[in-house]
């Protein structure tokens, strides 16, 4: 079994940073991609950023420039780092993970609970 556990998330004025950490741990052969995904009230869960496990990123458009997704790979830990935080951005964070817990297994997703963001003066 594979948990992760998402750490960072809090209560932030508009225009500040956020560094959010998310550790996966357990038994499993390899972690390929993972993400990082939020959900406002009221709203669709939506992809915030990807990086696979060589590096390559991806973004949602409108995050492009503010928000930084980064990896350890020896530490199995994906970091976000959010700058410049604005009032839209308040949301629940989630990270996943695309994970193989065996070498002859198929790729399974995992996520984790969550953290709470919060953009207030």
């Amino acid at each position: 079994q594979v948990q992760l556990v998402e750490t960072g998330g809090g209560l932030v004025q508009p225009g500040g940073s956020l560094r959010l950490s998310c550790a996966a741990s357990g038994s499993f052969f390899r972690i390929n991609a993972m993400g990082w995904y939020r959900q406002a009230p009221g709203k669709q869960r939506e992809l915030v950023a990807s990086i696979t496990n060589d590096g390559n990123t991806v973004y949602a458009d409108s995050l492009k420039g503010r928000f930084t997704i980064s990896r350890d790979n020896a530490k199995n830990t994906v970091y976000l780092q959010m700058n410049s935080l604005k009032s839209e951005d308040p949301a629940v964070y989630y990270c996943n993970a695309n994970v193989k817990p065996t070498f002859y297994s198929v790729e399974r997703l995992y996520w984790g609970q969550g953290t709470q963001v919060t953009v207030s003066s």
